[in-house]
């Protein structure tokens, strides 16, 4: 008995050894035809990419301008999804993005109610500002990125399969704004900070993007083979050591767990979830580099994204200027060694 199971899981680890080395090749090509439209970035690509491999939402943060809703189009292109895009303002409705019901009448006079689907049916969700919604219609999306299903007239209405929320927020513009709840935040997989490109990148988008032609990125997988990968990454070999290094790291996040820096600046910590993040997103990492399982460097290198927003410091610790980044740099940095 023990030899047949030894057998089964041999050809088990062989077949997924074969889908991995399979989905390489095809992530390589996606990285290569999003550089061909996003320049410079790559961390935030990167980031985005794995969010959305790993089966999850991200939140992109940053100035206007920095082509946070060109990567979300090029994404959804390169990956074969269908995708739409919802300008949030504090006047929409619930019903705007959910969609709504309308009465019909036939030719004999016979009236029904028929469900008009709206922009969250679909497979990748842009949702531009997300913070300028009202906490109503914030909660709508809530459910729906947890739960991947809608109520609508209490009729379950479920979602396309992949669906992912890639949200964006600018950090500057407070006035008007509805800042998201700490459980909403918490159903991102990670915050992907949007930063300024360097010289080299700029000058690149400079040149490329105002001739006559633009370059477009083509597609590359289509959404099944996406759900493929994403059933490959969660089926990706974790050792102990990579295992212990997410419950540390997450723990020394918590106040009341034996660090005194945490216990003096960290007000509340990530829940579990956190956990959860970091370990999908590892395997995640480390088939997009081209390995076949993660290490402890991927968990250090992904605690920024998908702890930042999961955490709050006290009033005491934003008084001295410090940030949930300086917090998570510093956890890091010990965790190193």
């Amino acid at each position: 008995m023990s030899v047949m199971k030894s057998a089964v899981d041999a050809a088990d680890e062989k077949a997924i050894v074969a889908a991995a080395e399979a989905a390489l090749g095809e992530i390589a090509l996606i990285r290569a035809e999003v550089g061909k439209v996003i320049f410079g970035q790559e961390s935030v690509v990167e980031q985005t990419l794995l969010a959305v491999l790993s089966g999850g939402h991200a939140l992109l943060v940053g100035v206007p301008g920095l082509a946070k809703t060109k990567l979300v189009a090029t994404l959804g292109t390169v990956l074969g999804l269908d995708n739409s895009r919802i300008q949030f303002t504090p006047d929409l409705m619930p019903s705007d993005i959910l969609g709504s019901e309308v009465m019909d009448q036939d030719a004999a006079g016979y009236r029904s109610f028929r469900f008009i689907p709206g922009p969250i049916f679909t497979q990748l969700l842009m949702a531009d500002e997300i913070n300028r919604a009202s906490p109503r219609t914030q909660s709508a999306l809530l459910q729906a990125m947890q739960e991947y299903h809608i109520t609508v007239a209490g009729a379950r209405k479920d979602l396309p399969q992949p669906f992912h929320v890639l949200a964006t927020q600018n950090p500057l513009e407070q006035e008007g704004t509805y800042p998201l709840p700490e459980a909403q935040l918490d159903r991102f997989l990670m915050q992907v900070d949007v930063g300024y490109p360097e010289l080299g990148a700029e000058r690149q988008i400079l040149l490329e993007t105002t001739g006559v032609v633009e370059t477009e990125a083509r597609p590359v997988i289509d959404a099944q083979r996406l759900l493929q990968i994403q059933s490959l990454i969660r089926q990706m070999p974790v050792g102990e050591k990579v295992v212990d290094a997410i419950l540390s790291l997450v723990r020394s996040t918590r106040p009341g767990n034996g660090n005194s820096t945490t216990d003096k600046n960290v007000a509340w910590g990530p829940g579990p979830r956190a956990g959860q993040a970091l370990m999908l997103c590892a395997r995640a990492r480390a088939l997009y580099d081209g390995r076949l399982a993660p290490s402890v460097d991927d968990i250090l290198a992904l605690a920024e994204p998908v702890l930042q927003h999961r955490m709050a410091l006290t009033f005491a610790a934003r008084a001295e200027g410090m940030t949930v980044r300086d917090v998570i740099a510093g956890l890091v940095k010990r965790a190193k060694g």
